[in-house]
């Protein structure tokens, strides 16, 4: 292996880069238990787990942490799972955040949500309230979740955190199972709710790097489908690549592994209170049970983030990068290795710029960039269909 280039300049421009690092944004799973068993979960455990359970921090140790994070100068707050309110005690926790001052949103499934949980929740008001749907009809949505009655919990839910004023967004993961309601979900959402809607067609393996949601992944040609069909998203799109098109790295930057804002102004913390630079990141974990997080933030995530790279990938000079999601923590759970690639999220990339009209140069080792022929006439029929 020929050994990477040394740069002066990006060491000294990541000492002062770090010693500017405040953790403005958090997330924390307070559980990975949940009564749903959906077919795409990237980490959800049954709601009788007891290892799971008993590994949970408990009350205190989340106060403890609540302190020392605003301390930090934390302001933003994801509250996530499995399911939030699958702990007895969620609504303790998030009120004593909450007197912390932050900002706080919360990603739910809406089907635990009871009249006296949305009402509790109109009184301590979060900044935002998130529910992923997972089809427009009850069949779709219980083939994805694997639960009778989930469908009617989740629109009991919805219904309850409506009636009580709250700032609430429905969303869905586009799959397999769900991809011709896609539509129907969004038009009810949005047209019959009025509340605002989204999808996102990015799907996960599981944090024990198991490729079972992978099973249910739809192709690169249908998520580029799904992007052209909506000429909202289309456009969106069009301006994302405008801004972020060409080489992700700075100057002398071309060695560090993380190009993301993990570590820089986000962290994330797990159920058993391991820190880490972001949700899906596996391999570097701070425990906050022995450290604080102050010790964590400033000195093992400040180490992970200015991580370098141990060999050149096509990854490394590719134009497109922004536009395809790939990152160590994905390659990780889909490669058992950082550095490796997602062809995947490769063919998505090269797929999504040539139907946007994307122009980018070839790059090291990528046999997507060397297959324009192929590649042009798949996007000329996809566009055709359309």
């Amino acid at each position: 292996m020929q050994p990477l280039p040394y740069s002066h300049f990006s060491l000294d421009l990541a000492k002062r880069i770090s010693g500017q690092r405040v953790p403005l944004t958090g997330s924390v799973e307070v559980t990975r238990r949940c009564p749903n068993r959906c077919v795409h979960c990237y980490n959800n455990l049954p709601l009788d787990d007891q290892a799971s359970t008993a590994n949970e921090l408990t009350f205190e140790e989340h106060c403890r942490i609540l302190d020392e994070l605003s301390e930090a100068g934390c302001l933003w707050l994801l509250y996530t799972g499995g399911e939030i309110f699958a702990r007895y005690d969620f609504l303790d926790i998030y009120t004593y955040a909450k007197r912390k001052g932050l900002l706080i949103t919360l990603f739910t499934n809406g089907v635990s949500i009871t009249p006296e949980i949305a009402s509790y929740l109109a009184d301590w008001r979060p900044f935002s309230i998130e529910i992923t749907i997972y089809g427009r009809t009850r069949e779709t949505f219980e083939r994805v979740t694997g639960v009778s009655g989930s469908y009617e919990g989740c629109m009991q839910g919805i219904r309850l955190l409506m009636e009580n004023h709250l700032p609430l967004k429905l969303k869905t993961m586009a799959i397999t199972v769900n991809k011709h309601e896609i539509w129907e979900m969004k038009r009810f959402v949005e047209g019959e709710l009025g509340l605002e809607f989204r999808f996102d067609s990015m799907i996960n393996a599981r944090i024990d790097c198991s490729h079972r949601p992978l099973a249910v992944r739809l192709t690169p040609e249908e998520v580029i489908k799904l992007d052209l069909l909506d000429p909202k998203r289309a456009t969106e799109w069009g301006k994302f690549c405008e801004r972020f098109n060409g080489p992700v790295y700075a100057p002398g930057q071309q060695h560090i592994l993380y190009h993301c804002g993990a570590g820089v102004r986000t962290f994330a913390v797990d159920p058993c209170g391991k820190m880490s630079v972001c949700m899906l990141s596996q391999s570097d974990l701070y425990d906050l049970r022995k450290g604080t997080f102050r010790e964590g933030w400033d000195h093992f995530l400040n180490e992970v983030r200015w991580k370098t790279i141990s060999r050149f990938t096509k990854c490394v000079d590719c134009e497109i990068k922004a536009m395809c999601g790939m990152c160590p923590a994905n390659a990780e759970l889909e490669n058992s290795d950082a550095e490796e690639p997602v062809d995947y999220l490769c063919q998505v990339a090269h797929l999504r710029a040539r139907a946007l009209g994307i122009s980018f140069g070839s790059h090291e080792d990528c046999r997507y960039c060397r297959e324009p022929a192929k590649k042009t006439a798949e996007t000329e029929v996809l566009v055709s269909e359309l």
